[in-house]
């Protein structure tokens, strides 16, 4: 059985920091690309940054520079640490884990950016 399990998440002010952690289990982790999505109230799901397993990543234009995607192998771990947080940020976040045409994903976690 595939396990997304998100944590990190909370109430944070503007500019500050949070950190995301997504353990998975019941995949081969290092064969996955993962990814951070979210989604806002009214909103679509919108991708937030992927790694792939080689440790190429990718960033949402409105993301770049202040947030940053790892991943532990050891750990079955991806992170998403998340840098001058602005209100607009205010989403569920979903961690994803992808390989060829499986698609797996997280119950989410709640950010809200908000003073």
């Amino acid at each position: 059985q595939v396990q997304l399990v998100e944590s990190g998440g909370g109430l944070v002010q503007p500019g500050g920091s949070l950190r995301l952690s997504c353990v998975a289990s019941g995949i081969i982790f290092r064969l996955y690309a993962m990814g951070w999505y979210r989604q806002a109230p009214g909103k679509e799901r919108e991708l937030v940054a992927g790694i792939t397993s080689g440790g190429s990543t990718n960033y949402a234009e409105s993301v770049k520079g202040r947030f940053t995607i790892s991943r532990d192998n050891a750990k079955n771990t991806v992170y998403l640490q998340m840098n001058s947080l602005k209100p607009e940020n205010t989403a569920v976040y979903y961690c994803s884990a992808h390989l060829l045409s499986q698609h797996y994903w997280g119950q989410g976690t709640q950010v809200t950016v908000s003073s």
